[in-house]
């Protein structure tokens, strides 16, 4: 499901949202967390990870401060432990296939 075809989350929550102006930004930004708390997707496949990470990097970026620089510092870790892992596996084909 695209973002343009998914329903308005001021809507899809009405109930929860009596009495609030539809209008409102932080009305707005409310009914948006509902959606994300509720959103059901597929977690083991490609799609469902990329939207996870597409989620952390919007929370990311919706923060500030020290958490933001924390956020900042585990892609970084992450990105570092990736290519170590990489770089071993080079390694290791490539003296395995070189004969060293």
């Amino acid at each position: 499901m695209t973002w343009a075809a998914r329903p308005d989350p001021a809507r899809r929550f009405h109930d929860d949202l009596v009495g609030l102006d539809p209008d409102d930004p932080e009305a707005r930004a409310f009914a948006e967390h509902l959606d994300r708390m509720e959103r059901v997707r597929p977690m083991f496949t490609v799609e469902g990870e990329l939207n996870g990470v597409r989620d952390f990097a919007e929370s990311a970026n919706r923060i500030g401060g020290l958490q933001r620089w924390a956020a900042w510092l585990l892609v970084v870790l992450v990105l570092l432990g990736t290519g170590y892992v990489i770089y071993g596996v080079l390694e290791f084909v490539l003296a395995t296939y070189l004969g060293g």
